[in-house]
């Protein structure tokens, strides 16, 4: 009997024993879930998510308006952001229609750079429908002098383009960008605007800007070089885009001549040759892959030989385009100016 007992006191003290040891391993777990959840919520030793790693990685997203602003913004941004163009390269600027996705695209823009002087009329009710009250905005052409004297218009054919002609460029002539020199001053005035709005960059824009000046600084020389050996060459264009150019190295544009695009009429050809006539030129210049049929009767009637002459409002988008079709200008100036 007392055998009995003991053995039954015994069986109980280890279930006693048991049950402890149990609940002590239960107070140990909890403890340490306890710990981890404190850890995890103060960020002790706890990595940032996927997401904030994307945002933070994440580029400046920067929107330019046409070509020439496109290059020089891209040269100075380099890598660090993305740059987009909202013109295709080949479009009138002036007669340019903004598109939904022009909204969308300065909607979720960081930075937008345009030229100014009045060239994208588009732009300003194009930015309202935007509603980004972040946008930060690059006025390329801050304090460039700009020419308010319009070339003569010899119209052809058709209405008194002259009249809108002078309401297009009601702010002064905004091809300043044909002028090396004052397409250093907007690159300037780029990396300014961008320091501004990212100063996490700085030395990259300054780095890159410096490169891309010395390069505009080089090509100035090889213009005044170059040119200075046919001082106030007379020349007629069919694109209002060259008095900074031709102030800048002493050259002369004397007129635009109005070519309408429709039928022409044999009277329509000698009013043309007439204009031409009348400033007594030296070349003729047009823009680059213009097929016209009326360029080359003038070109032949006045024994003249017609010249490509680049606006840069359409080519290709690498920033080194601008030197090359420049040059190329440089080289058609040169020869049709002896």
């Amino acid at each position: 009997m007392t055998v009995n007992i003991i053995k039954q006191e015994i069986k109980s003290y280890k279930q006693r024993i048991y049950l402890i040891f149990t609940l002590f391993c239960c107070l140990i777990a909890s403890g340490c879930q306890q710990t981890q959840n404190n850890t995890a919520e103060n960020g002790v030793q706890s990595s940032p998510s996927p997401v904030q790693k994307v945002q933070n990685s994440e580029k400046p997203k920067v929107v330019t308006t046409f070509l020439p602003v496109y290059l020089f913004t891209k040269a100075v941004v380099g890598d660090v952001a993305d740059v987009e163009i909202l013109i295709p390269p080949g479009t009138d600027v002036h007669e340019y229609q903004a598109t939904p996705d022009d909204v969308k695209a300065i909607a979720t823009a960081r930075i937008l750079v345009k030229n100014g002087l009045g060239m994208e009329e588009f732009l300003s009710n194009t930015i309202k429908n935007a509603e980004n009250s972040k946008l930060i905005e690059i006025d390329a052409s801050k304090g460039i002098k700009v020419v308010d004297d319009i070339s003569p218009v010899e119209e052809v054919k058709g209405h008194n383009h002259d009249h809108d002609h002078k309401h297009e460029h009601a702010e002064g002539n905004p091809h300043v960008w044909l002028d090396p020199v004052f397409a250093k001053q907007q690159v300037i005035n780029i990396r300014d605007g961008l320091i501004k709005a990212d100063p996490a960059n700085k030395e990259v824009y300054q780095k890159n800007a410096a490169a891309y000046i010395q390069e505009l600084d080089k090509l100035n020389n090889e213009f005044q070089q170059t040119l200075s050996k046919t001082p106030n060459c007379t020349f007629i264009t069919f694109h209002d885009a060259f008095p900074y150019l031709a102030q800048r190295y002493n050259l002369k544009q004397v007129a635009v001549v109005k070519i309408p695009e429709d039928q022409l009429s044999p009277a329509d050809v000698k009013k043309a040759v007439n204009a031409v006539k009348k400033y007594q030129v030296k070349a003729l210049f047009s823009e680059p892959g213009v097929d016209n049929k009326l360029l080359n009767s003038l070109s032949q009637d006045l024994n003249l030989t017609l010249y490509p002459l680049s606006s840069l409002e359409t080519g290709e988008t690498n920033p080194q385009y601008y030197f090359q079709a420049m040059r190329n200008n440089l080289q058609s100036l040169a020869t049709g100016c002896k």
